[in-house]
């Protein structure tokens, strides 16, 4: 019996080897970017939807943005780090002074298209290489820029989270079926 176990388990592993292609295997910085990148336009979009526009002037603390501020925000520093890279993309036209919920979240969009022209552009070399952030940043490389935008989008989106919540709503990454 035990000597079966043994030839079923090396069965199913050799098997399982066989069906793993190279090509499964390989993954490349613009690859996994070009995902997270679309991830986060998607999650973004969902719960920027998902605030009423009668809401989005609300505020947690006077001090605070507005949450229709933080949407803006997203796109204001998309734009910002993504226009560092020189690229061959036309950089949008985008409503910094928007109000209405539809162009805030057409700004916010139309910033994560733009980002995503521009991964789509690049190599994992030139992902690599080095280009000349703000200030605050200094020399990066790309792929430093794209993951800084990933997790500011990150960020904002948890204070969103607690916009929704303050007003009733269940965001949608946690909503249950």
């Amino acid at each position: 019996m035990k000597r079966v176990f043994h030839m079923l388990a090396l069965i199913a592993v050799t098997v399982g080897l066989a069906t793993v292609t190279p090509a499964a295997q390989t993954a490349s910085l613009q690859g996994d970017f070009l995902k997270e990148w679309a991830g986060q336009k998607d999650l973004l979009a969902k719960i920027a939807d998902a605030m009423p526009e009668a809401k989005y002037g609300f505020k947690a603390t006077p001090a605070q943005r507005s949450f229709g501020e933080h949407v803006l925000h997203i796109a204001q520093v998309n734009m910002m780090l993504l226009q560092t890279f020189a690229s061959k993309a036309p950089a949008p036209q985008i409503n910094m002074k928007a109000t209405s919920k539809a162009d805030v979240m057409k700004a916010m969009a139309d910033s994560f298209d733009y980002g995503t022209a521009i991964l789509k552009e690049q190599t994992d070399q030139t992902m690599a290489g080095t280009i000349q952030g703000p200030p605050w940043m200094g020399p990066s490389t790309r792929a430093r820029m794209i993951a800084f935008l990933i997790g500011h989008t990150q960020d904002t989106y948890g204070q969103m989270v607690v916009y929704l919540r303050l007003n009733g709503l269940v965001p949608p990454a946690s909503q249950r079926p």
